[in-house]
């Protein structure tokens, strides 16, 4: 089967780390004998971050803008083509820091209508000492901003705790927490972690045992052992989730399902095939309304489905889309029906 290809995102600030991360994420990556690539954002013409990496990475370059504004339609683009034309096994996006990571979130998912990726993990590197210095003075559009990259995380790196005091350190983990009570923090000076357990708090790389789900045998669960997902308990609560159809699925159902997300999805879209009808279908989802449009996709376009939330819970949309697929079965007795 066709590889679904991690994608990783970096936030943070300018100097807060970043570039130091990514270079010790390609190390790894390298080591593991895995072919990374990077997609390197930056405000100005000139790509200066680009430079530390090896030439041997493979890079796309989204130039004097941020991804989240004039260029974030050029985003899927350069993803597609960096997919295709290289094939990497994973791929990490550096994002200036002045971008909102949702918008980024957005372009990611766009690509997997189209491609198969699957966005693992947005990492977010906070220099300590600066967002002490914000978030005392709590004013301006760099605070507000830090907020949202620390808000959206799925793994917050604390970097350049030798900055701050012991009970400086203590203040600021306390305020990540407040604005973020998800996401695992990973103390760091210069960024040096245990690159093993940043993976594994991120998602991991996707491998071949991980995606093989057997269509020949379908799995009967109790109510207890739901909901299932490929996701350990700390990776449940999701920014967005990919789900790819193996089959078509009733569309009736799946409408109802689709009215009936949870309010932390705020956003869907994805194209489906139903099995009551002819066509595939484009949906998109946004403020409770959903709308379905009939499409004839060139080329090869798989059936996706992409939820964008705030920290929603991916493995109940699985387990719900896995059993609108046939793919699992819930002994009836077990179900639990409401009132």
């Amino acid at each position: 089967m066709e590889q679904v290809v991690p994608v990783y995102i970096l936030s943070g600030f300018l100097g807060s780390g970043k570039t130091t991360l990514l270079q010790r994420l390609l190390e790894h990556w390298k080591d593991q004998g895995l072919r990374p690539a990077v997609v390197m954002n930056e405000l100005g013409e000139v790509n200066l971050d680009g430079l530390l990496v090896e030439q041997t990475v493979p890079m796309a370059e989204l130039l004097g803008g941020c991804i989240c504004c004039s260029i974030r339609g050029d985003l899927s683009t350069e993803l597609t083509t960096l997919i295709k034309k290289e094939s990497p096994d994973v791929v990490v996006i550096e994002a200036t820091g002045a971008a909102n990571p949702l918008e980024i979130v957005d372009g990611v998912t766009e690509t997997s209508l189209y491609q198969k990726v699957e966005l693992k993990s947005l990492i977010t590197v906070v220099d300590a000492a600066h967002l002490l210095e914000l978030y005392r003075a709590q004013q301006g559009a760099t605070y507000r901003l830090m907020q949202e990259q620390i808000r959206c995380a799925s793994v917050l790196i604390l970097n350049k705790t030798d900055r701050v005091s012991a009970d400086e350190a203590e203040e600021i983990t306390t305020v990540l927490r407040k604005w973020n009570s998800y996401a695992p923090i990973m103390p760091a000076e210069r960024c040096e972690i245990d690159t093993e357990e940043l993976l594994r708090s991120a998602g991991g790389v996707l491998t071949d045992t991980l995606l093989e789900e057997s269509d020949s045998e379908i799995q009967v669960h109790e109510e207890a052992q739901l909901p299932l997902g490929g996701t350990h308990a700390s990776h449940d609560h999701v920014m967005a989730y990919t789900h790819y159809f193996k089959r078509p699925v009733n569309s009736e159902t799946f409408e109802q399902f689709v009215k009936e997300l949870p309010r932390d999805v705020y956003r869907a879209k994805g194209i489906v095939t139903f099995n009551d009808t002819s066509s595939r279908f484009l949906f998109q989802y946004a403020y409770r309304e959903a709308d379905f449009m009939k499409i004839t996709p060139q080329g090869e376009v798989p059936d996706v489905a992409v939820f964008i939330g705030e920290h929603f819970s991916s493995s109940e949309l699985r387990t719900k889309l896995l059993e609108m697929e046939g793919r699992i079965l819930v002994r009836p007795g077990t179900i639990k029906r409401s009132l």
